[in-house]
C-alpha cells in the first residue's frame, strides 16, 4: 500500500487562504507576512472529510414561515450581565468563542456558568485540555457547591471529544481552550491554522448538528486578538471579548460579533475571592471614589448598546519643559485628543501648543464615542485654568473642527442616567435640548459651541 505523500501548504494567518507557495502578501486579505506553513497529509485529510456528517444534508427546503421559534430556544446562563451581550441569553446550536488574556478569568467565568446551568436543571459538559480533573476541581471549590448534571473531561483528542458528547448528550458543552484541541487526521502540532481551523469545524457541525451550545475559549496573541487563523472568527456565531488589567478587579465583557444580538452590549463583572460578581450598576462603580475640590475632572455619560454609561474624564495640562509638547491619551483616541486641543487653540485661544496635555477615563475604560468630545474638552480647559468643574454637572456632546458643538444619539438615556445617579445640572447640545422640552428634575443647559461650554465656569 502506498504511503501518503505529506505535502506542505502554506495558510494565511488572518484569513485562512491557502496556497502551495509562501507568498509575502495575501492575495484575499492583503495581510503582509502571515502565511505560515503546514504539513498536510492528503489522503487521511480526505477520508476524514468524508466521514463528517454534514447537517441538514437531504432535508427538504421550507419556508420561513414555517420555522417556530420558541422561548425555549434561549436558555439564561445566570449571569443578567451574561445574558445582556449575548442578546437574551444563550441560542440553542450557536457557538461561541472567548477570548482574553491569560489570567484575566475567562475560565472562572464559564465554570461559574456551568455551575448555574447545572443548578436550572441543564445537562453541561465541561472539556478542559489544560488542566486536570484534581486541578478543576480546587479551582471550583473556590466557586461553591456545584450540583446537577455537570460532567467534567480532561481531554484534548477531538475525535474522543466528540464521542463523550454523542454519550452524554449534554445542553450546553465547554472547549477549553480550541489552541489545545487536535484531531489525529491533521499532522500539524496542537494551535497551528490547521489544527484550529478544523477542530472548530468539526465542533460547529457537532453545534449545528445536535442542536447543543458550545462555547469555545481562545487564547489571545500579543495584539490582542485570537490567537490562531481569523477565519475562526468567521466560523463562528458569537465572539466575546474578556477585557481588563489582571490588576484591577474589575472585567469588562464585550461582544465584537453577534448573530443574535448587538455587538455594542457590554457586561462589567468584579473579580473576588469566591469568582466573578456581576456589576449591576457600573456608573455608581465607574464614578466613585472622584476626587473633591480638584480640576481636570469631568462626568460624562457614553452609550454602549442600550446601556447609558456614566464615566469620569480626567485631564492634566502642565508646562512642558521641552520644546515639543507631549500627548497621552488612555481609553480615548490619541489622534482624537490631539483634534480637540488644536480646536481649543484655534477656536477658544487656549495655547494648548506650549502645554503637555494627559487624559485618562478612571476605571480603565476605553472609550471612542464622540459624545465625550465635550467632556474632554470641558476637562483640558478646567485643568488648564486650575479651575473645578460643578461636581454636580454632567456634560456631553460631540465637536466639530469649527467648535460648535453636535448633537448626539440618545440624549434622553443619558439625561435619565444623570437624573437616577443624582445629578442636578446637564450640559448638553442646543439640538438635543429642543426636542427635551418639559423635563423638569435636572437643570439642562443647551450650548453651540465650546466657547458657551467654557463659559458656564
Amino acid at each position: 500500500m502506498a504511503k501518503a505523500k505529506n505535502n506542505l501548504v502554506f495558510f494565511c494567518k488572518e484569513c485562512g487562504y491557502e496556497s502551495g507557495k509562501w507568498m509575502g502578501q495575501c492575495p484575499a486579505c492583503k495581510a503582509w507576512n502571515s502565511f505560515v506553513e503546514e504539513p498536510v497529509v492528503s489522503d487521511k485529510k480526505s477520508q476524514a472529510a468524508d466521514k463528517i456528517r454534514i447537517p441538514g444534508r437531504g432535508a427538504a427546503p421550507v419556508r420561513i414561515s414555517e420555522i417556530s421559534i420558541e422561548d425555549q430556544d434561549r436558555t439564561t446562563t445566570g449571569f443578567g450581565e451574561l445574558d445582556r451581550v449575548l442578546g437574551s441569553g444563550i441560542v440553542k446550536g450557536s457557538l461561541v468563542l472567548v477570548g482574553g488574556d491569560p489570567g484575566i478569568g475567562k475560565s472562572t467565568l464559564l465554570l461559574q456558568v456551568c455551575r448555574n446551568l447545572a443548578h436550572s436543571a441543564k445537562k453541561v459538559l465541561y472539556i478542559s485540555g489544560e488542566e486536570s480533573l484534581k486541578q478543576i476541581k480546587m479551582r471550583a471549590n473556590r466557586i461553591g457547591q456545584i450540583d446537577g448534571e455537570l460532567y467534567f473531561v480532561s481531554e484534548t483528542n477531538l475525535d474522543m471529544i466528540s464521542g463523550s458528547i454523542e454519550d452524554v448528550k449534554p445542553d450546553v458543552v465547554i472547549i477549553d481552550s480550541i489552541q489545545t484541541m487536535y484531531r489525529e487526521d491533521i499532522t500539524s502540532a496542537p494551535g497551528s491554522v490547521s489544527q484550529v481551523r478544523e477542530s472548530t469545524n468539526l465542533l460547529m457541525q457537532i453545534a449545528k448538528g445536535l442542536g447543543i451550545t458550545i462555547f469555545i475559549v481562545g487564547h489571545v496573541t500579543k495584539e490582542g486578538v485570537v490567537a490562531g487563523p481569523r477565519v475562526l472568527e468567521h466560523m463562528v456565531d458569537t465572539v466575546l471579548y474578556f477585557e481588563g488589567d489582571r490588576n484591577d478587579t474589575y472585567r469588562i465583557l464585550r461582544a465584537v460579533k453577534n448573530r443574535f444580538g448587538s455587538t455594542n452590549e457590554i457586561g462589567v463583572f468584579e473579580m473576588q475571592e469566591k469568582g466573578l460578581i456581576e456589576v449591576t450598576n457600573p456608573s455608581e462603580m465607574m464614578i466613585s471614589g472622584r476626587p473633591k475640590n480638584a480640576s481636570g475632572a469631568v462626568v460624562s455619560c457614553a452609550l454602549e448598546g442600550t446601556r447609558p454609561l456614566l464615566l469620569e474624564v480626567q485631564a492634566l495640562v502642565a508646562e512642558t519643559n521641552f520644546g515639543m509638547a507631549r500627548r497621552t491619551a488612555n481609553g480615548v483616541d490619541f489622534n482624537r485628543i490631539n483634534i480637540l486641543l488644536a480646536i481649543l487653540e484655534k477656536r477658544c485661544g487656549y495655547a494648548m501648543s506650549r502645554y503637555d496635555a494627559y487624559v485618562n477615563i478612571a476605571g480603565g475604560m476605553k472609550m471612542n464615542e464622540p459624545a465625550l468630545d465635550l467632556a474632554v474638552a470641558m476637562a483640558l480647559v478646567s485643568s488648564y485654568k486650575n479651575r473645578e468643574v460643578d461636581p454636580g454637572m454632567l456634560i456631553f456632546g460631540e465637536i466639530g473642527l469649527s467648535g460648535e458643538v453636535r448633537g448626539v444619539s440618545q440624549a434622553s438615556q443619558r439625561v435619565a442616567e444623570a437624573i437616577k445617579m443624582g445629578f442636578t445640572t446637564c450640559v448638553l447640545p442646543k439640538a438635543n435640548l429642543e426636542k427635551m422640552k418639559g423635563e423638569s428634575r435636572i437643570k439642562l443647559i443647551g450650548v453651540e459651541n465650546v466657547r458657551e461650554a467654557i463659559g458656564l465656569f
